[in-house]
């Protein structure tokens, strides 16, 4: 028979421990960051050329805050490489915040072998949690792409007076007033299959920066071209120019006008104004999935 000091002694022991089991349970997960609107390259196609500027995205937001963000690029298990490489990357600037937009362009070391590799986004929280985003990704040489985007031959006109070709300013800033011409000429060369190339002048105040097509918001953007193209074959251009006269020019639009290129009444957020616009050139290939863009700045007086 149990004594009846033995069981209150058991009693007493298990109403001891049955708190401390409930506050392991109900201890709190600290919640993970989260990220939206990732993008691994250009169009979120997830390659990246050496020697080249490549592109990268994403909104966060931190169950805290944020400790720390990092990209990594590893060989991936199986592979083999020409020559050992690998690419990890920190920055500390958005240390202490709630939420971030990480958008980052840095330059794919020319040394770095072409093959598949993984692709890590890392964010560490304060709180200790952490997310980690691993994708396949793979890295070439330019020489070895089907297509190639580059901007070529960028020739900006004021009444029919140039005021900059390929990266350099007859005049800086590059100032239209109400009513001037704007000529604005671009060409896109080593490419094939189908693609689009727009340019569009945009205001900075609208915060708008598209760095591809897909990006491209129409009721923020005064389109001064659009052209598509099918079926070309390997190396092949598209390009705005237009033949007038017997002489080559671009497409063009009033500072002013009604209408942009498209025909679309130029008005709510992206209505005329004077200040600062970039215009920005943007080309997709929509066959190999590959894109580029240029933004040159503008300076418009109403």
């Amino acid at each position: 028979m149990i004594k009846p000091i033995k069981i209150i002694l058991a009693f007493m022991l298990l109403s001891g421990l049955l708190p401390s089991c409930k506050k392991e349970e109900q201890a709190p997960v600290p919640n993970p960051p989260t990220a939206e609107h990732v993008e691994i390259g250009y169009a979120n196609n997830k390659q990246a050329i050496r020697g080249r500027d490549f592109h990268f995205n994403a909104d966060l937001l931190a169950g805290d805050k944020i400790e720390s963000v990092q990209v990594k690029i590893l060989p991936k298990a199986g592979q083999t490489y020409s020559a050992a490489w690998k690419l990890e990357i920190a920055w500390d600037e958005y240390k202490g915040l709630k939420n971030a937009n990480v958008h980052k362009h840095f330059t794919i070391p020319t040394e770095a072998p072409e093959g598949k590799y993984d692709f890590f986004f890392i964010v560490n929280d304060v709180n200790g949690a952490k997310l980690e985003l691993k994708e396949d990704f793979q890295i070439f040489d330019a020489t070895n792409m089907p297509v190639d985007p580059v901007v070529d031959r960028d020739i900006f006109s004021r009444n029919d007076d140039m005021v900059y070709y390929m990266n350099t300013f007859v005049e800086d800033p590059i100032v239209f007033k109400k009513g001037d011409k704007f000529t604005a000429r671009a060409q896109i060369k080593q490419i094939q299959g189908d693609g689009i190339l727009y340019t569009a002048l945009i205001k900075r105040t609208l915060n708008h920066f598209p760095e591809t097509v897909d990006k491209l918001d129409l009721t923020k953007a005064i389109i001064i071209s659009k052209v598509e193209h099918r079926e070309l074959g390997p190396a092949a251009k598209v390009n705005t120019y237009k033949l007038v006269n017997g002489t080559l020019s671009g497409d063009d639009i009033m500072i002013g006008a009604e209408k942009d290129g498209l025909g679309s009444p130029i008005n709510g957020e992206r209505q005329w104004a004077s200040g600062q616009y970039n215009l920005v050139i943007l080309y997709k290939n929509t066959t190999f999935n590959m894109s580029t863009f240029k933004s040159i700045p503008v300076t418009i007086a109403y």
